[in-house]
């Protein structure tokens, strides 16, 4: 059973959904797009029983969840709301080292980003369905034109009006579209897709969600005083254990580039591709996807 929290930090007010021992080491879960913090009730649940604190935030303009007070949503921001989560809600202050950052699509961005910048307050990440970020850069701008392809969402989104009036057009067929595409053969019951959609009819939402991809892949909108930690997010080492997890049909980000985070990790990923899902793995086969991380990150201790 899930509960619903609120912690103000980096000048946002978070909203999330909770589980388990409030005094357990925090496993912090970590959404995508186009998706909110309700799809990891399931994961929820079984960290919960293994003893964790698990919490799952709405990302940063994802509401409930408050609005950048500074409009800023490049991954650097990601990372910092992720490391300002740890220390907020893990254990001790989160100066025990004993939280996990589980992410998603955006939310792997953050969890990367997390390890890098914040490797005491953190024992250890899992990835799923996005290799470390400086993998997923080399593969959308270096001439893989097959990932290329995968990826025309993020040029488009680039492009100013249509991203929006397609993204909140009453009905959410864009959003629709997405999930039918990246996950080809699943669908996600209506009662749970809905409340997807609907959120990004409101354009602060809209805009937000687009936001993300149109800081991240322009420097011209990054803030200049985040530079420092955009490059470590975006291209550092990540000197902690990591799961890297991915769907084999993701018609979003090819699974098959997961092992290639290994030039980036200071110590060798565990990287696990999971048969018959796509690009939202821990929505299509749950079981699955949780055993292999209950494996990775072992029992509350």
């Amino acid at each position: 059973m899930t509960r619903k929290g609120h912690i103000h930090v980096n000048g946002i007010d978070f909203t999330y959904l909770e589980a388990g021992p409030s005094d357990g080491p925090l496993a912090l879960c970590l959404h995508g797009f186009p998706d909110h913090a309700p799809t990891f009730t399931r994961l929820l649940g079984e960290l919960a029983e293994a003893g964790y604190r698990a919490v799952a935030p709405w990302m940063r303009g994802y509401s409930p969840t408050g609005l950048a007070p500074d409009g800023h949503y490049q991954s650097a921001t990601l990372a910092l709301d992720a490391v300002a989560l740890v220390t907020a809600l893990g254990r001790g202050g989160g100066s025990g080292a004993d939280s996990v950052v589980i992410g998603h699509d955006w939310g792997a961005v953050g969890a990367s980003g997390a390890a890098v910048l914040a490797p005491e307050r953190i024992r250890t990440i899992v990835s799923m369905a996005l290799p470390h970020p400086a993998v997923a850069l080399a593969k959308l701008g270096g001439g893989d034109f097959a990932q290329m392809k995968r990826a025309w969402y993020m040029w488009f989104f680039l492009t100013a009006g249509g991203p929006e009036a397609l993204l909140g057009a009453p009905g959410g067929d864009l959003v629709e579209f997405l999930w039918h595409d990246w996950s080809p053969g699943f669908r996600l019951p209506r009662a749970e897709l809905d409340p997807i959609k609907e959120q990004f009819t409101h354009p602060e939402v809209a805009a937000a969600a687009l936001a993300y991809y149109r800081h991240t892949l322009n420097p011209a909108l990054q803030a200049p005083e985040l530079a420092e930690v955009q490059e470590k997010v975006m291209g550092g080492t990540n000197p902690l254990p990591a799961l890297y997890i991915g769907g084999a049909d993701d018609g979003c980000f090819s699974s098959a580039y997961l092992k290639e985070s290994a030039a980036f990790c200071a110590q060798k990923p565990r990287v696990e591709v999971v048969d018959g899902c796509g690009h939202f793995l821990h929505r299509e086969r749950p079981k699955a996807v949780s055993s292999l991380i209950l494996d990775h990150i072992g029992p509350a201790c």
